[in-house]
């Protein structure tokens, strides 16, 4: 059982939803970064969602695309990404982490040589947007034998003939993106996504966390109410842009937390 399944069957039951947050790792720089992810189980933060800073994110809006490129600035790569992760399990052994990015950087670690650093970093989970399941071999199927879930997307475009190629080797949860385009375009709307995280979890067993165009503590509760949680980054690490300091993005994180948590 990885931290992630742990977390969710205690959240399970305890009868709770889930409250997931994203950051870009190394944004604004290293120590900043270091210190909000530090803070974010305090402010309620189930799981961890630590974005691989990458030069071509494809499926990031204008938010998140600027706070890979600010920490690619202050020099973020791949290995002080996991010894980002290594710093933050000295003082924390439960909150799952989940890597979410793109293929490029592994592929060109090696598969099997970065697994091994993202376990030994205390990584739990994979979510790797441009590798669909026809490409399972590459990267998902050596993920699980290494005993990291590989978390996987399910869209408003995943109709009841592909849903079952989606979910056939994901683990973890479910990640149902809530609007069509990029992170931060569009509002979630629970009318919409209710029936979607329905018909999903018709097909499994995993829980299944909603993300994208959720951005105040009210719309984190009503979408937290649909389903098993809720996802938040684009209006985070927003705040991180502007310049707020660590504290006051970390109330506000408490406050969608808190919200997700009443759903």
């Amino acid at each position: 059982m990885t931290r992630i399944d742990a977390k969710f069957a205690a959240l399970k039951a305890e009868g709770k939803k889930a409250f997931v947050a994203y950051v870009m790792a190394g944004d604004p720089d290293f120590d900043r970064s270091l210190e909000l992810v530090r803070g974010l189980p305090g402010a309620g933060v189930d799981v961890i969602e630590l974005g691989l800073p990458f030069t071509d994110p494809m499926a990031d809006g204008p938010t998140i695309q600027l706070a890979g490129q600010r920490a690619l600035e202050t020099g973020m790569t791949l290995d002080r990404t996991l010894e980002l992760a290594r710093l933050f399990r000295q003082g924390d052994d439960e909150t799952p982490i989940v890597m979410m990015g793109y293929y490029n950087p592994i592929y060109s670690r090696g598969v099997d040589r970065f697994l091994e650093q993202a376990k030994a970093a205390g990584i739990d989970g994979l979510i790797i947007v441009d590798l669909p399941p026809e490409e399972d071999d590459e990267l998902c199927l050596p993920a699980q034998k290494a005993g990291l879930n590989f978390i996987r997307l399910a869209t408003p475009t995943t109709d009841d003939k592909r849903l079952p190629k989606v979910l056939q080797n994901t683990s973890g949860f479910v990640y149902y993106v809530s609007i069509t385009g990029i992170t931060g375009a569009a509002e979630a709307e629970a009318t919409d996504v209710g029936p979607e995280v329905a018909r999903i979890k018709a097909a499994t067993d995993l829980p299944v966390i909603v993300g994208f165009g959720i951005n105040t503590p009210e719309k984190s509760r009503t979408i937290a109410s649909v389903a098993d949680g809720a996802v938040v980054g684009s209006a985070i690490v927003g705040r991180i842009g502007s310049g707020a300091p660590v504290a006051e993005v970390l109330d506000f994180v408490k406050s969608l937390a808190d919200a997700a948590h009443s759903a």
